[in-house]
């Protein structure tokens, strides 16, 4: 079997539940994502890059294209990976497809258009850039570095998950020029979303309007709503007449068309929503990270641990949503046949849940011993496999991190990373033996 071939395998394998479902795994954001470039939207929420993405490869003809270039890109650069560290045959990677596609949440979330699986995909492009560069070709560097850009970008919780494994390639490098080729594609990424927003929303932000989100989880944590109580009525805000009864759920203050977000606005503020929110909502932080600082870091570190636990597949498999968002683009923009074949999908009619449920029951099993394979291995793992090591696990925490505590934690934001784990378990598994074959041999 040639290199190309495994990797054409390989990427059939990690999004194998498409296959399951007939149709790529949507969720109700694939639809806000589309209608970035299907209506021309400048979604407030969203950065205006994934969505694009999506249509550079489905033309408004069909998803199942943009799903076979995300199984092509991991695929890929799980090979680069598996290369860097030795041994790296067409039949090797293909087995090692199989057991991420068997029993981790690596096809769940690569079946899936959203940008979730490029949080997994940055963590290993930083690897391959900071460990592992003298490995790679010219194509090869430039690939990586570009798909590390896209990925920072697509998602904003990936820009923390960037600058945390940059400080890792500093400390465990210690020179400045990989950390710098680590450095640049954060830097890439941080100029597009400054151009895009400032183009899309004639703000020149990284998030235009990121003080919403922030001001929904502390209030959902109490030292917002804290702050609200005592400065009103006296501040004048809008959400001074949800004084002493702001929701406690994050995502109630959010979506809630009756909660304070949506609500119409008594100072008649145009055009309403998190849009004529966010001022007021910046205000509210920087006041309650005056009044309360304990108590916020209280409350992220609360939440990140709650997220470093919340692992399972299942909250991205359902029709919630799907009809109002994801049928409505495709009913807008794509051919009949198109729109056909996502309501014949197994998700569209509500059964994939229960068509998908044995296929996870593997998922904690492989988790628990991927963990604790990769912290045997790092005790006595060297050079490139301890880089890897490394930027898993500061991966997953600085994703745990910029999810639970910026956004609340949800089992979709860890689960979509966490595979990690057991990859890398099964990448120093045939390197520990290599290596404990030659000390038991005799002189």
């Amino acid at each position: 079997m040639t290199r190309a071939a495994g990797i054409l395998a390989g990427a059939a394998l990690l999004v194998w539940p498409a296959a399951l479902n007939h149709y790529p795994l949507v969720f109700s954001d694939t639809g806000a994502l589309l209608a970035q470039t299907v209506q021309g939207w400048a979604i407030w929420d969203k950065p205006l890059v994934y969505g694009p993405l999506l249509h550079a490869l489905h033309w408004r003809v069909t998803l199942w294209l943009p799903l076979a270039g995300q199984g092509l890109v991991l695929s890929w650069l799980v090979w680069l990976v598996q290369r860097s560290l030795g041994g790296a045959t067409a039949g090797r990677h293909v087995l090692l497809c199989a057991g991420l596609a068997a029993a981790t949440a690596a096809p769940w979330f690569t079946a899936l258009l959203l940008p979730d699986w490029l949080a997994p995909a940055l963590v290993l492009a930083t690897y391959l850039l900071g460990f592992a560069w003298d490995g790679l070709g010219r194509a090869e560097r430039a690939g990586v570095a570009l798909l590390a850009l896209l990925a920072a970008a697509a998602h904003l919780s990936h820009l923390p998950i960037a600058a945390a494994l940059v400080l890792l390639v500093l400390a465990v490098r210690r020179t400045a020029r990989p950390a710098l080729r680590c450095a640049l594609p954060l830097a890439g990424a941080m100029a597009l979303l400054l151009a895009t927003n400032a183009w899309a929303h004639g703000r020149f932000a990284l998030s235009p309007y990121g003080a919403v989100f922030a001001l929904a989880r502390l209030v959902g944590d109490g030292p917002a709503a804290r702050t609200v109580e005592a400065r009103c009525p006296a501040a004048g805000w809008h959400l001074c007449r949800w004084a002493g009864r702001l929701p406690r759920d994050s995502d109630d203050f959010l979506w809630s068309g009756e909660g304070p977000v949506w609500a119409a606005r008594a100072d008649g503020a145009a055009p309403g929503g998190p849009i004529s929110l966010a001022p007021e909502a910046a205000a509210i932080l920087a006041e309650t990270l005056w009044r309360e600082p304990l108590g916020v870091l209280r409350a992220a570190a609360g939440n990140a641990w709650r997220q470093l636990g919340m692992v399972r597949v299942g909250d991205t498999l359902g029709p919630e949503n799907l009809q109002a968002s994801v049928a409505r683009q495709l009913a807008l923009g794509f051919p009949p046949a198109e729109q056909a074949r996502f309501a014949a999908s197994l998700q569209a009619r509500g059964v994939l849940p229960a068509a998908a449920a044995p296929f996870l029951l593997l998922h904690p099993a492989a988790l628990l011993l991927g963990a604790a394979g990769v912290l045997l291995a790092s005790w006595r793992a060297r050079g490139r496999m301890l880089g890897l090591m490394l930027c898993v696990l500061v991966g997953l925490g600085a994703n745990a991190l910029a999810t639970g505590a910026l956004s609340g934690p949800h089992d979709r934001y860890q689960a979509r990373i966490a595979w990690l784990l057991p990859l890398a378990a099964l990448l120093a598994a045939p390197r520990a033996l290599r290596e404990d074959n030659v000390k038991g041999a005799p002189a």
